[in-house]
């Protein structure tokens, strides 16, 4: 399969008042074409440099990043983000928030054409008939559908989710689990999810990615069988708690809390 996302050797430190903060350490990831990769590992490990680094909003001391056989050298609109916090403007509407990325990227698409693209996207997640609401008259999880939407609005071939589901409550999260299924089905890309949450790393990718702790390497990679359509139940089999083990021992070991 071809690779759409190929980091080989990263290396990146922070300048701080005390002298660089090294967080990557000859980092190597790869991601083909339409997968979706989790990453995990321990707090403050670089999850989030690394989206960072796959953006463009950032560039790596030493290695290579690419997207689909290109060298990122600066922000590449081909890439769509979500953020735990989804950041809205109170003085638009859902629909006029979804289409906000329209408006700032050149393109030849006429009004009613991002309307109707937004419209397509809140009736997938469920949010039909709330395009004309304010964010503050929806709930926390309906603003994350709604901040998705904005993120898949312009067609990335990337979608990055850092940790879009960390403070909803489990009910919420574990449906919105199920919505990026049916999200992705619906309109493919290749994803990579920042989590702490391993059930969800199992439940949403197709691979499992363990950083060790910082500065980090890529220190193990759990393929995620493909068993067809996933519904919440998979998680409760035994093949699922022997993933969740497997990834859990990782993570100590990252730590320095159990022998490899």
């Amino acid at each position: 399969m071809t690779s759409m996302i190929h980091i080989a050797g990263v290396r990146h430190a922070y300048k701080t008042p005390s002298g660089p903060l090294p967080v990557l350490d000859g980092l190597d990831v790869s991601v083909n074409e339409g997968g979706f990769v989790a990453v995990v590992g321990p707090s403050g490990c670089g999850k989030s440099t690394l989206t960072k680094l796959i953006s463009g909003l950032m560039l790596p001391d030493e290695g290579r990043v690419t997207l689909n056989g290109t060298a990122v050298t600066g922000p590449r609109p081909t890439v769509g983000m979500a953020f735990q916090n989804p950041v809205m403007l109170e003085w638009r509407t859902i629909l006029q928030n979804v289409i906000l990325p329209l408006e700032i990227v050149p393109n030849k698409q006429t009004k009613a054409q991002k309307e109707e693209r937004a419209r397509f996207l809140l009736a997938l997640v469920g949010l039909e008939g709330f395009e004309d609401k304010r964010p503050s008259e929806l709930s926390g999880g309906m603003r994350q559908r709604a901040s998705l939407c904005r993120a898949l609005v312009h067609k990335p071939e990337v979608l990055i989710l850092d940790e879009p589901f960390g403070a909803l409550d489990a009910f919420t999260r574990e449906d919105l689990w199920q919505t990026m299924h049916k999200v992705k089905a619906e309109e493919p890309f290749t994803g990579v999810l920042i989590t702490h949450d391993l059930r969800e790393s199992i439940f949403l990718a197709d691979q499992v990615v363990v950083l060790s702790q910082r500065p980090a390497r890529t220190q193990y990679v759990l393929d995620v069988p493909d068993t067809g359509p996933r519904d919440l139940e998979h998680l409760y089999t035994p093949e699922a708690a022997e993933m969740l083990n497997i990834l859990r021992h990782q993570i100590q070991v990252a730590q320095g809390r159990a022998a490899a």
